[in-house]
């Protein structure tokens, strides 16, 4: 046998064996995954439930998100707002006298 006989064959093993562990693999993580979420009480049956969970997640977060935005513009324009009240007042005093 020549050197490149050996390197074909060896090859070609394993090239088969990474074809059988990745076929493995392949049958392997859906079972995983799917006892995971079983564990976490997530059927098989319940992946449109899961998603609807998901999106009113997604709904609320963007929701608290604009409003955590709406809140910390109106406290700046309440500061703002009471900043320049105070001036006005100053002002008022110091050419009333």
């Amino acid at each position: 046998m020549q050197d490149d006989d050996i390197r074909a064959i060896v090859a070609k093993t394993l090239a088969e064996q990474h074809r059988l562990q990745q076929d493995s693999i392949d049958a392997i993580v859906p079972k995983a995954v799917a006892s995971v979420l079983a564990s976490f009480g997530i059927e098989d049956d319940g992946w449109n439930e899961l998603r609807a969970d998901f999106q009113h997640l997604r709904r609320w977060r963007k929701n608290v998100e604009q409003a955590q935005s709406y809140t910390f513009k109106a406290v700046i324009t309440v500061i703002a707002a009471g900043l320049m009240g105070a001036v006005w007042l100053g002002v008022k005093v110091a050419l009333s006298r």
